[in-house]
């Protein structure tokens, strides 16, 4: 696939650790920094194993694919970007995860429609939209109203600390936020 390389991501821990991931060139897609994503894991530890995951803005796939290497059940990740799906499918392929991994090439700006039909609920959504581009209220309200989480479900988000989580989502409570340089990371529990 023609702007395809190998950079330095890789699985952090769990059965999979130290596999080398595959990301897209060029700016499109922004790979999560090993340490944070290490952070974020460290933080999320007892929330990880059976967790079922939703992937939103999976670039890499990065975030889901940790989830499984270190326990999780089962990940589904929603990616609008072609060559970024392809990548992703890629990875699944290269970890052996096609059993308990799917992809889905949806943009996530007009709705979440896609994942109704899956069951059990997710338990863990990881977040991580393109700086810049105002998509995190839109992105949090259509996954409400996809009606696809389980009651205390975690959702990650990653972004950049010029763009807030706002108040205008009583469905989700701030819990943390830890601050990586530019990058933002909250993590939100799904309250309704």
């Amino acid at each position: 696939m023609t702007g395809e390389r190998l950079v330095g991501i890789r699985i952090i821990s769990g059965k999979l650790r130290g596999k080398k991931l595959q990301s897209v060139q060029g700016m499109a897609v922004r790979p999560t920094a090993d340490r944070i994503r290490e952070s974020v894991f460290n933080i999320l530890s007892s929330r990880i194993s059976g967790a079922v995951v939703l992937d939103l803005f999976a670039g890499t796939g990065a975030f889901g694919m940790e989830a499984l290497s270190r326990g999780a059940a089962s990940a589904l990740f929603i990616e609008n970007q072609r060559d970024a799906n392809a990548v992703i499918a890629k990875n699944i392929r290269s970890c052996a995860l096609e059993g308990v991994a799917q992809l889905i090439k949806w943009d996530i700006r007009n709705n979440l429609n896609c994942i109704r039909r899956f069951r059990p609920a997710f338990t863990l959504v990881f977040m991580d939209p393109p700086y810049g581009k105002n998509l995190i209220q839109p992105a949090l309200r259509n996954l409400h109203t996809s009606c696809c989480m389980e009651k205390r479900a975690c959702v990650v988000v990653e972004h950049a600390s010029s763009e807030p989580i706002s108040e205008d989502c009583p469905e989700y409570a701030v819990t943390d936020q830890r601050k990586y340089g530019k990058t933002l990371v909250s993590f939100l529990d799904y309250v309704l």
